[in-house]
């Protein structure tokens, strides 16, 4: 990436960037949403829904398809993936190694619960290295892909926003990084995503795309702890 400014803060989304959830959560909601016989697909839940709130998702499946939710369906489909969560989640390779390494600070900013982005950063095992750094849209007047959050999470680490690097799977997150002046990489290393992920609109084109942790050093070796100071 040419002329890459000097970066001070980076921020991580959660969901199909740290943690592989997203097929999870996605596989959940078209099942669940099947009983109320709503039938929609895993293309539809990427295109609609990838790194959207709860509530934002189900005020549009309640436009779209005329649905009245019943009373228990936000409870029920919360615990239903928070089961298949204990069961099934798994961190992103080479995630925990690249915390582990990074010459700058680090926090992440989602749009899931704080309830949810809590348990599932403790069921990888990356709790203790996020510790209070996490940022959730519950913080925020307006969630991604309003600049909001990713504002709100550089001012508390203290770092400007064209100094903050953003690593995000979704375009929704990408738009949010983008309108916050930050600069962007789109992970598509994750199982919803992949290298065969369509090019992305001229509103959400990201600076590059990370395809693996594996190689997050070798595209910025400077933000290693072990880089020889400049």
């Amino acid at each position: 990436m040419p002329h890459r400014p000097k970066l001070s803060l980076i921020i991580f989304d959660c969901d199909g960037v740290l943690i592989d959830s997203e097929i999870i959560s996605a596989r959940m909601l078209v099942t669940e949403l099947a009983k109320l016989g709503v039938a929609i697909d895993l293309d539809y839940v990427a295109r609609n829904f990838l790194g959207r709130s709860y509530p934002t998702v189900m005020q549009q499946i309640r436009t779209e398809f005329g649905l009245s939710l019943p009373d228990s369906f936000e409870e029920d489909y919360r615990e239903s993936l928070l089961a298949a969560f204990r069961r099934d989640l798994k961190v992103v390779p080479h995630v925990h190694d690249v915390l582990q390494s990074l010459a700058v600070p680090f926090c992440v900013a989602t749009s899931s619960s704080p309830r949810r982005a809590a348990m599932s950063l403790e069921l990888v095992g990356l709790s203790e290295l996020v510790g209070e750094r996490l940022f959730t849209s519950t913080m925020v007047a307006r969630g991604k892909p309003a600049p909001d959050l990713f504002l709100l999470a550089a001012e508390k680490m203290g770092a400007a926003p064209e100094e903050t690097l953003v690593i995000e799977d979704s375009l929704t997150g990408i738009r949010a990084g983008l309108a916050a002046g930050m600069t962007v990489w789109r992970f598509v290393g994750g199982s919803h995503l992949g290298e065969a992920t369509p090019d992305e609109p001229e509103d959400a084109r990201p600076h590059r795309r990370l395809v693996s942790f594996d190689s997050f050093f070798q595209i910025a070796a400077e933000l290693h702890k072990g880089a020889p100071i400049p």
